[in-house]
C-alpha cells in the first residue's frame, strides 16, 4: 500500500492535558485583565503612579489608558476583560464532567474565543491608528486570546465535534439540561454587567475645584497668573503643556491643594507646550497644537481670564475634541472677534517664547510637567516630602 494514501491518524494526548491549557489561559488573561484594570484606575487617581511598561511614546501603556478609546459604554475595557474571561471560565466548567464527552462546550468556547480574538484585532487596530501607541500587557492579552482560539479548535478537531453550527446547538441544548446552574451563571453575568452599566464610577472623568471667588489670584512682577496664597509659605513654579496627561493630572492635584491651604501655597503657571512647532527640544510632531492653546491662556491671562481659560484647556481632549473658538469665548466670556487675531499676534507668541526659555535654559526642564521649587527643578511630579507638612494637615 502507498504510505501517501494512508489517512493520517492522530492520536489524541489525555483530555485533561486541553482542558487544563485552556483553563490555564483563560485564567492567565483574567489577572492580566485584573491588573490593566488597576492600572487604569490607579492613573487616574493615583497622582505619583505609572506603569512598568510606560516605555516610550510607542510602547506606552499610560498613554494608552489615557485614551478615551478605553472606555467602553461607561465602563473600562479592562473591565469588560475581566467579566469576559470569568464567564469563559465559568462556562468551561461544564465540559469536564463526563457526560461532556471531551466534545460538549467546546465549539461554544470556540466562538467565545473568536470572539475575543475579534475584539483583540479591533483593539490593536485603534491603538495603530487613533492612539499611536500599543499597551504591552494589552499585546499580551491578543497573544492569550489566539492561544485559547486555537486550543478550543484543537479540541473539536482532536475529538470530532459536530459541525460547527450543528455542534453549537448541540452544546446549548447541553447547557440548557442543566439549567438550574447554567442559567444561575448568566443571570450573575448579566447582572454583572447591568450593574456596571448603571453604577460603575467615572473616575477618569478629572475635573478641577470651582474657581472660588474666596481664593486670591494675581499676576507676578513677569506677569505670570497666580492663585493661592498672597504672603505664601510655598511657592510652586508649573510649566504646563495643555495636550500632557500627567500635567493636567498634577495641575489639578494642585489645584485641590491650595483649596483646603490657600493662605499657605501658591501655585505660578507657566507655558511650556511640548509642540514640535515652537519647543527646541521636541525634534519630531508631538502634542500638536498646543503651542496655540498656551497663546489663548496667555491671552485670557492678560484679560484677568486665565484660570477660567486654563481649566477649559485643561478639560480639552487631546486627541479627538476640536476646539470651538466660539464655545471657549462663551465660557470664558471674552470677545470672538478678539480670539481669531490671538494666533497671529507675535507679541504673544514671544511671551509664549519667554516660558519656553525660562523652562529648558534657566531651569533645565526637559519634558512636562515641569515644577520649580525653592529654586529646584522636578520633572513629572514634586517629591512626596515636598507637600507633605500639607497633605498631613
Amino acid at each position: 500500500m502507498n504510505p501517501w494514501n494512508r489517512q493520517k491518524h492522530i492520536i489524541p494526548l489525555p483530555y485533561s492535558y486541553y482542558f487544563f491549557t485552556v483553563a490555564v489561559l483563560a485564567t492567565i488573561g483574567f489577572f492580566d485583565s485584573v491588573y490593566l484594570a488597576i492600572s487604569h484606575y490607579r492613573l487616574y487617581t493615583d497622582i505619583g503612579y505609572q506603569s512598568f511598561c510606560a516605555i516610550s511614546k510607542a510602547i506606552n501603556c499610560d498613554t494608552v489608558s489615557q485614551s478615551p478609546y478605553s472606555i467602553l459604554l461607561g465602563v473600562p475595557v479592562p473591565v469588560w476583560g475581566v467579566i469576559g474571561y470569568a464567564f469563559f471560565i465559568v462556562l468551561s466548567v461544564f465540559a469536564w464532567p463526563k457526560s461532556a464527552q471531551r466534545k460538549r462546550i467546546w465549539t461554544l468556547l470556540s466562538l467565545m474565543s473568536l470572539v475575543f480574538t475579534v475584539y483583540s484585532i479591533t483593539l490593536a487596530f485603534v491603538s495603530t491608528i487613533f492612539i499611536n501607541s500599543y499597551c504591552i500587557m494589552c499585546i499580551f492579552s491578543y497573544a492569550v486570546n489566539l492561544l485559547l482560539l486555537y486550543f478550543t479548535w484543537i479540541v473539536r478537531k482532536r475529538f470530532k465535534c459536530e459541525f460547527f453550527f450543528k455542534a453549537l446547538v448541540i452544546d446549548l441544548r447541553y447547557l440548557f439540561n442543566r439549567r438550574r446552574i447554567f442559567i444561575s451563571a448568566v443571570s450573575l453575568f448579566i447582572s454583572g454587567i447591568l450593574a456596571l452599566l448603571l453604577f460603575f464610577p467615572a473616575y477618569w472623568h478629572m475635573t478641577p475645584p470651582v474657581l472660588s471667588t474666596d481664593i486670591p489670584t494675581g499676576v507676578t512682577e513677569d506677569g505670570h497668573p497666580w492663585i493661592g496664597a498672597q504672603v505664601p509659605e510655598l511657592i510652586i513654579e508649573e510649566f504646563s503643556d495643555y495636550r500632557c496627561f500627567q500635567c493636567k493630572k498634577m495641575h489639578y492635584f494642585l489645584r485641590q491643594l491650595i483649596e483646603t491651604h490657600q493662605d499657605e501655597i501658591r501655585l505660578i503657571h507657566r507655558q511650556f507646550p511640548m509642540d514640535h512647532t515652537i519647543n527646541p527640544i521636541v525634534t519630531e510632531p508631538f502634542h500638536i497644537g498646543s503651542a496655540k492653546l498656551s497663546l489663548l491662556a496667555i491671552y485670557a491671562s492678560e484679560k484677568g481670564k486665565f484660570w477660567e481659560m486654563n481649566d477649559y484647556l485643561f478639560n480639552l481632549s487631546s486627541e479627538i475634541e476640536e476646539l470651538d473658538l466660539r464655545r471657549l469665548a462663551n465660557h470664558v466670556n471674552i470677545d470672538i472677534k478678539d480670539i481669531g487675531y490671538i494666533f497671529q499676534n507675535k507679541r504673544l507668541w514671544n511671551i509664549l517664547w519667554e516660558d519656553i526659555v525660562d523652562g529648558f535654559k534657566t531651569n533645565k526642564l526637559s519634558g512636562t510637567p515641569g515644577f520649580i521649587v525653592d529654586g529646584e527643578a522636578y520633572i513629572g511630579q514634586i517629591p512626596a516630602q515636598i507637600l507633605k507638612p500639607y497633605l498631613n494637615k
